[in-house]
């Protein structure tokens, strides 16, 4: 009677034993990868991609702008230089 419930406590205390080894070695080979480096890398090409998509717009922008005010003053209205004030910050771009 003490016999199978030694066995079923064995194989109890094996099945632990392999989990915590497989733990540990996916834990390990996780610290050892270079996900962190990955993620800042992708974070890096991101950021850069909006930055260079802001400059893009703003020079759209300014185009545009120019557009518009070589043609009001084709029509002969008076174009006001843009103020600082209408783009809401205090910087250029």
């Amino acid at each position: 009677m003490l016999g199978p419930l030694i066995a079923k406590a064995a194989s109890t205390v094996v099945t632990g034993v392999v989990g915590v080894a497989a733990w540990n070695g996916v834990k390990k080979a996780y610290d050892r990868a270079p996900v962190r480096e990955a993620a800042v890398r992708v974070t890096e090409v991101g950021l850069r991609g909006v930055r260079r998509a802001e400059v893009r717009a703003e020079s759209a922008r300014l185009a545009v702008s120019d557009v518009v005010a070589e043609a009001k003053d084709r029509m002969g209205e008076e174009v006001r230089p843009p103020s600082a004030d209408a783009h809401g910050h205090g910087h250029d771009h």
